[in-house]
């Protein structure tokens, strides 16, 4: 990576999973921390950038310095997301977002039903946005960071999301990283560069990643 003049910049970064309620106690979401999203916004605040961090549901310190916007659901995260990144130079989008919500919320306490015992249910899901694509369309001269977390073919799956998005770059991870301190980071770039930050404190992955959207952001268009 090469060395860049930092100036301060605007950045938007996403962590934690979402939760996507059923009734009003039970909801679908996954194993995500938050974990690196935090990291990378307190290294960010580290070097002088301005952090707007929205946040899924974590219990998680806010790294000083940095202005939170908690969620709770996808469409949560999406209309804040794009509030956000109206000013920003950047946005890493660490969040792991529910693919899929139930179709209908019901308004009391799913209940067994009585008579003759069939444990089998069904529940209707609906796709949610897609938060990544959605900003990518319109990112006009902003640089994107994406994350793909994967546990088969991962590399050939990030690099076509990264495309399928407009992603500047992803980070390509496995589900050893999900609740953990440390993780194996794979970086991919459109121009082709490949770097491995292996067994690595999210920590030190966040201060490389920082690096990386600093460079993004001082390259002309088409360079990244």
């Amino acid at each position: 990576m090469k060395a860049v003049s930092k100036r301060a910049l605007n950045l938007v970064i996403t962590a934690g999973p979402t939760r996507e309620y059923i009734d009003p106690v039970r909801y679908l979401s996954n194993e995500s921390s938050g974990k690196m999203g935090f990291a990378i916004a307190a290294a960010a605040v580290a070097r002088g950038h301005k952090v707007t961090l929205i946040a899924g549901p974590v219990h998680l310190e806010t790294p000083a310095g940095v202005e939170r916007i908690d969620v709770v659901s996808a469409r949560e995260m999406l209309a804040a997301l794009k509030e956000a990144f109206l000013p920003a130079d950047g946005l890493i989008m660490a969040a792991a977002v529910a693919d899929y919500r139930p179709a209908r919320r019901l308004a009391g306490k799913w209940k067994k039903k009585s008579g003759p015992r069939d444990t089998r249910i069904s529940l209707d899901l609906v796709e949610n946005p897609d938060l990544l694509a959605t900003v990518g369309r319109r990112k006009g001269p902003r640089r994107i960071m994406g994350f793909a977390l994967e546990t088969s073919d991962g590399r050939r799956r990030a690099l076509e999301k990264m495309l399928r998005k407009n992603a500047d770059c992803i980070a390509l991870n496995g589900a050893s990283a999900l609740n953990a301190d440390r993780t194996s980071v794979t970086l991919l770039a459109r121009d082709g560069r490949e770097q491995l930050f292996a067994n690595q404190t999210k920590a030190q992955v966040a201060k490389v990643l920082v690096r990386v959207m600093e460079e993004l952001c001082v390259s002309p268009i088409g360079e990244a």
